[in-house]
C-alpha cells in the first residue's frame, strides 16, 4: 500500500470508504468536513493506495494540546492486512514531528473490533465520556 496525502480526486472513493464503513451519520456532511480538513494540516489528510485503488483513509489533527484521529477506515477486503496499521504510524509519526504529546480518538461504544484494533495499537479506553456540540449546522 502506498501512503499519500489526499488530493481532490480521491473525494469519491473516500466517501464511499467511509459509507461502507459506517463512519458517516447524518448529521455531518462529510464533504464539509473534507473541505474543512483542506483548510488545516491538508498533508494530514492521509490515503492508502492499493493497485490504483483507495483502500484505507485517515485524518489526523494537532491544535497544540492533543492529537486527534478521525475517519479512519479500511476497506472491507483488506482488513487485518495492516494497512489500518500504517495509517496510524504515519498519522502518529506526523504528529510525533509536530510536537503532539498525545493522541485522542473516538470510536462508538458499540463497535468492539473497532476498539480492540486500537488497543493492540497502544491505545487504551479512558474513564472520560465525550461531549459535543454542534456551531454549524451541516
Amino acid at each position: 500500500m502506498i501512503i499519500r496525502p489526499y488530493r481532490a480526486a480521491d473525494e469519491t472513493a473516500v466517501l464511499a470508504l467511509w459509507r461502507a464503513g459506517g463512519l458517516i451519520r447524518p448529521q455531518n456532511d462529510p464533504r464539509q468536513d473534507i473541505a474543512r480538513k483542506l483548510k488545516v494540516n491538508p498533508e494530514w489528510f492521509l490515503v492508502g493506495e492499493f493497485d490504483g485503488r483507495i483502500v484505507a483513509a485517515v485524518m489526523a489533527g494537532y491544535e497544540g494540546h492533543r492529537g486527534w484521529i478521525n475517519y479512519l477506515a479500511v476497506d472491507s477486503g483488506h482488513r487485518r492486512s495492516g494497512f489500518g496499521r500504517a495509517l496510524m504510524t504515519e498519522a502518529e509519526r506526523q504528529l510525533r514531528a509536530a510536537g503532539c504529546p498525545k493522541i485522542n480518538l473516538q470510536v462508538r461504544s458499540d463497535n468492539p473490533d473497532v476498539i480492540e484494533f486500537y488497543r493492540r495499537l497502544g491505545f487504551a479506553v479512558e474513564g472520560s465520556i465525550s461531549l459535543g456540540k454542534r456551531l454549524e449546522v451541516d
